[in-house]
């Protein structure tokens, strides 16, 4: 399976998100899945490319031609593929995709997985974006989406295939009861 994840080109500033990426991407390895992320080898998205390759895992990145040209692209991976744009990425990492996980990150993270969930409440997706709720990180979204069912421009039914795990072991429940 395709776990495409969405994580920062920067580690945070708390210990607890790099030891978590580390955790998931262990057991992406050990799994034998194979992770789909952003392709740079900085930051978080460094971090859970070098785990799954170190723990004989296989890794494919999608890389912006601008971050090419920044030399931020990770060299040691499985696959790279490179698009001329982050609309290309985005669109191959959702092609590639077996299930979604948002990891904590920053304004990076937020857009890639707003098209995910875009898709899965207009029917054009229907396997599972898992956001990683480590530490309350993702609170907000969770109300936010509420927020939108209870206004009226949602429905539980559209948000149907979007989920929040606090670690990894909801993570794996959520993907292992996914039809």
């Amino acid at each position: 399976m395709n776990i495409t994840v969405y994580l920062g080109a920067h580690e945070g500033n708390d210990p607890t998100f790099k030891e978590a990426v580390v955790e998931l991407a262990t057991w992406i390895a050990e799994s034998g899945n194979r992770l789909v992320y952003g392709g740079s080898d900085e930051g978080l998205m460094g971090v859970i490319a070098d785990t799954v390759m170190a723990a004989g895992g296989e890794v494919t990145g999608i890389e912006a031609q601008m971050f090419v040209d920044r030399g931020v692209e990770h060299n040691g991976l499985t696959e790279l593929h490179v698009v001329p744009d982050i609309t290309e990425r985005r669109t191959r990492m959702i092609e590639l995709g077996d299930v979604f996980i948002a990891f904590p990150g920053g304004t990076g993270t937020l857009e890639e997985v707003s098209e995910v969930v875009s898709k899965i409440c207009l029917n054009q997706l229907t396997r599972p974006c898992i956001f990683y709720n480590l530490n309350g990180f993702y609170d907000d979204m969770k109300s936010l989406l509420d927020r939108m069912i209870a206004a009226g421009f949602s429905t539980p039914e559209r948000q149907h295939g979007i989920y929040f795990a606090d670690d990894l072991k909801g993570i794996r429940r959520i993907i292992a009861d996914r039809p």
